[in-house]
Parts: structure tokens; C-alpha cells; sequence
């Protein structure tokens, strides 16, 4: 069990952004925090989904790399991604060069502007939005940390059901922490809502 520890700076945090760096940046300035647009939702949803399997700070290293290689993940462009350019982005060492990672990036660009359509629901930042919580659990530590929820088994199925990929309950509650729906800090973390 690990509550929040004391940086150098004197400010409680989640343990594992204790120490300076990009993971205490993305935990002060980003985690957690409300973004909007389609743009914003789409780099969350497709970074997450490049994450399963890695530590966040693999992700966060590559992040500018995957901004310039998803066009600062502009659904439109990145739908009309083809065979070449999936090959492009297969030998980008800045990205994580996985093949399944990339093709769902493309199916799911795809699946966001097929949302732009569809009359019950307002694009994809309007879907996710529907599956916000009422409450946030308040965690003192680690071990009460919750990796999926109501909500994001929810979401995930609803996802699925209109055609994306590689956005399981786990992806669906990290997602929904880092666009801010979802208070992810531990209670005693100065940034905790």
C-alpha cells in the first residue's frame, strides 16, 4: 500500500510521479485534467491503446513522434491513412512500431469520423462525454485504485458496437482519467480535485 509521497518541491503526489521528470509533468499539468475536441480525444484514445502493454513513460518519450506521425491525430487524415503509409509508420522508430497498435490508430480514425454522422450521439469527445461518471472514487492508495469501472466496461462496449478497436474496460478507465472524467489522483495529492 503506498499513499503519495513528497517531492524535493515539497508537494504531495501519486507515487509514481514522486520525482521530476515527464512523468511529473504529465501528472501535475495533464492527468487527469478536462480536454476538449475531437483532436484531444483521439491522441488520448489512440495513446492509451498504444500503452497496453508498456509503461506510460514509453508513450510520453514517443508522444511528439506520434503527434507528427497521426498529424496531430487529425481524424480525417489519419482515416485516409493506406497500405503505404501504414508501412511508413511501421519503420518510424519514434513511434511503438506494432502492427496491430497502428492498423487499430487507422480503424479508429475511421470510426471517429463515422461518429461525425451519427444522430444520437455528438462525435466521439460527445460519446465519451455520455459515460461520465457521477462520482470519482477518492483512493488513499495504491491498492485502492480501481483499473476499470461501470462506466468504462460500458464504454468500451459501446465503442466496440461502432467499430473501434483496442479499447477494452482498462484502456476505457485510463481514458476516461486522463480526459479528466474520472479524479485518478490519491486523496492527499496535491493536484486531487
Amino acid at each position: 500500500m503506498t499513499g503519495p509521497v513528497v517531492g524535493e518541491d515539497g508537494l504531495a503526489r501519486c507515487p509514481w510521479a514522486g520525482g521530476p521528470g515527464l512523468l511529473r509533468d504529465y501528472h501535475d499539468h495533464e492527468w487527469g485534467r478536462r480536454v476538449s475536441g475531437e483532436s484531444a480525444y483521439l491522441e488520448r484514445l489512440t495513446l492509451e491503446a498504444f500503452q497496453s502493454g508498456l509503461s506510460w513513460v514509453t508513450i510520453l518519450r514517443k508522444r511528439e513522434a506520434f503527434r507528427a506521425a497521426f498529424v496531430g491525430f487529425d481524424a480525417d487524415v489519419v482515416a485516409a491513412y493506406d497500405d503505404d503509409d501504414r508501412a511508413r509508420l511501421m519503420a518510424d522508430a519514434g513511434i511503438v512500431r506494432n502492427r496491430l497498435k497502428v492498423d487499430a490508430a487507422v480503424t479508429n480514425a475511421r470510426a471517429t469520423v463515422a461518429l461525425r454522422g451519427a444522430s444520437d450521439v455528438d462525435g466521439l469527445e460527445g460519446l465519451v462525454l455520455s459515460f461520465a461518471p457521477e462520482t470519482s472514487p477518492a483512493p488513499a492508495t495504491t491498492d485502492e485504485v480501481p483499473t476499470t469501472s461501470p462506466e468504462s466496461v460500458a464504454l468500451s462496449k459501446e465503442l466496440k458496437r461502432r467499430g473501434f478497436v483496442f479499447v477494452g474496460p482498462t484502456t476505457m478507465h485510463a481514458l476516461l482519467e486522463a480526459v479528466g472524467l474520472l479524479d485518478p489522483h490519491l486523496l492527499g495529492c496535491h493536484r486531487r480535485g
